[in-house]
């Protein structure tokens, strides 16, 4: 493997004690900075990969590599917890606990003095457009507003990797495509990070990446790997360009004939 590669699976594949087969052998490489979704209807292990590369499942045959090093559920407050980060498709917060302390908690727990943390937690909350509510609980904030602020939390520790389960899929249509922009303006603000994100949605896949992985179901296998080529940043009327449209219909065939 490439010492700058930051994925890497060869022939990684989960089989479930039962015999199930959750996931067939995949090889593949994510390179630093790239984003790549993984799209795919319900069951097909687009979860199950985003695990694997996290450390949260080991594979049955084969390897997956992360940032060079073995893939393995990183000790709290070590340098590799530091530099992976993982969005669920809930929000996760501490319902007790107002939005400056839910962003500020890996900073805590890895024992970061609070001068430092407290001006880190700022500059997050800037940049995913939350200033000015560090003091609200999650019950006062919506349904997109509360996943800003876990993606502020995952940001905080400044990580290489971020890895994403399906963020935006509990949101209504207009609000997932706010946030789909954003989270594409956040990425193009840190040139090295590499991030990884599941949907089942071809529209939001096409919008974020660079590649879309599209992956089939019984069992979950990856089928095509899809270079999406329009230049950042991309706006609203990328939604509605003939470019924009070849690919959707591309995926879905993709998806319709696997």
């Amino acid at each position: 493997m490439s010492p700058a590669t930051a994925v890497e699976l060869d022939q990684a594949s989960l089989t479930y004690p039962d015999g199930t087969v959750a996931l067939q052998p995949v090889s593949l490489q994510i390179e630093p900075g790239q984003f790549v979704s993984l799209l795919g209807p319900s069951g097909c292990g687009k979860s199950t990969l985003l695990k694997l590369i996290s450390g949260l499942l080991q594979p049955s045959t084969g390897q997956v590599l992360r940032l060079g090093q073995p893939a393995k559920l990183p000790d709290r407050g070590s340098a590799q917890a530091r530099h992976l980060s993982y969005v669920f498709q809930d929000a996760t917060l501490m319902p007790w606990a107002d939005v400056e302390h839910n962003v500020r908690l890996p900073l805590d727990l890895a024992g970061i003095p609070r001068s430092e943390a407290d001006e880190r937690v700022k500059q997050v909350l800037t940049l995913v457009s939350l200033d000015g509510f560090a003091r609200h609980k999650p019950h006062q904030l919506s349904g997109g507003m509360q996943m800003r602020v876990s993606i502020a939390r995952s940001l905080i520790t400044q990580p290489e990797l971020l890895l994403m389960d399906e963020p935006f899929g509990a949101l209504d249509e207009i609000t997932r495509q706010k946030l789909d922009g954003e989270l594409s303006a956040l990425w193009l603000k840190q040139p090295t990070l590499t991030s990884v994100f599941v949907t089942h949605s071809i529209a939001e896949a096409v919008f974020l990446s660079q590649r879309v992985i599209v992956m089939a179901a019984r069992p979950g296998r990856v089928i095509a790997d899809l270079a999406i080529t329009a230049p950042f940043p991309r706006d609203e009327d990328f939604r509605t360009s003939p470019d924009f449209n070849h690919w959707v219909r591309q995926l879905q065939h993709l998806m319709l004939h696997a």
